[in-house]
């Protein structure tokens, strides 16, 4: 199988989050260009909500979690630096993994974020953040001001 490059990661990873968002009947809005801080819109029965995708990898040291990074690498001639996104810019970061999108309000990011599958061997909960809290569908539900 061949290595895929970081970009190339990116693009099927935000394919994967679209087709979600699709499966579930929602619009897609694609910005024209690479200048804009989100990869599209979703329209949520007339709520619109900018999202940016961003790829998750497993964590080694946590096992049976995910995470990914919550900020965007601008390079230039000289130098590359690491910039956080703002609520200004976006309302949601989306990931796929094992067949599933999940969407994580900005809010509720720092410079990472990590998506548990088990809680820790210690059996904490308080200040874990799950995964299967933030799947594509209950985090609409709680979009659309349902419980979840």
């Amino acid at each position: 199988m061949i290595e895929l490059e970081s970009k190339q990661k990116g693009i099927i990873t935000e394919l994967q989050c679209i087709t979600a968002f699709n499966q579930l009947g929602y619009h897609i809005s694609i910005p024209y260009g690479e200048n804009s801080r989100y990869d599209f819109i979703a329209d949520i029965d007339g709520k619109l909500i900018r999202v940016q995708v961003k790829t998750s990898r497993y964590r080694d040291d946590l096992k049976n979690s995910i995470f990914f990074s919550c900020r965007s690498t601008r390079k230039s001639m000289t130098q590359s630096r690491q910039v956080r996104y703002t609520s200004e810019e976006i309302d949601y970061f989306a990931t796929y993994f094992n067949n599933k999108c999940y969407l994580v309000p900005i809010a509720e990011c720092s410079s990472e974020k990590t998506l548990r599958f088990e809680p820790p061997a210690n059996g904490q909960r308080i200040g874990i953040t799950f995964a299967e809290d933030y799947e594509l569908e209950k985090q609409i539900t709680k979009l659309k001001g349902g419980s979840n």
